[in-house]
């Protein structure tokens, strides 16, 4: 029987007692079906902090030639693409333009043709009335 009385006192040291300061544990909450588990209580979330470093930073300058090479390069294909789109945008109103253009200039001909038809019958109506007062 003391057998059993240690296993059980060393299983209850175990188990946490609650949230501890430093977050050596966990705390461990489960229900009918599941188990859920918090992070340690205590602990910070943040990534540990590293020794400040200036120079770390610095990169060779075939790195930085290699970088400005890609950087030229892919800003040359921004433009490429920026123009391409422009060029594009400018068809686009050109071509509305020219139709806009087509369709004034259709007008402009038919009330022309109208006009033109319009004198023709008005000269024709002269004409048959001064044969009519010839003849009568």
């Amino acid at each position: 029987m003391s057998a059993d009385k240690s296993t059980v006192t060393t299983s209850a040291a175990d188990k946490p007692l609650g949230m501890r300061k430093n977050g050596t544990s966990s705390a461990t909450f489960s229900g009918r079906y599941t188990q859920l588990t918090l992070p340690a209580a205590g602990k910070q979330w943040h990534a540990p902090k590293k020794a400040f470093r200036p120079t770390s930073g610095l990169t060779s300058y075939e790195k930085r030639a290699k970088e400005r090479v890609a950087m030229a390069a892919m800003k040359a294909k921004e433009k490429e693409m920026k123009d391409e789109k422009e060029a594009e945008r400018k068809q686009r109103i050109q071509n509305i333009k020219d139709k806009k253009a087509a369709k004034e200039e259709k007008e402009r001909y038919e009330k022309m043709a109208e006009k033109m038809h319009k004198k023709r019958v008005e000269r024709l109506k002269r004409k048959e009335k001064r044969n009519k007062l010839i003849n009568s």
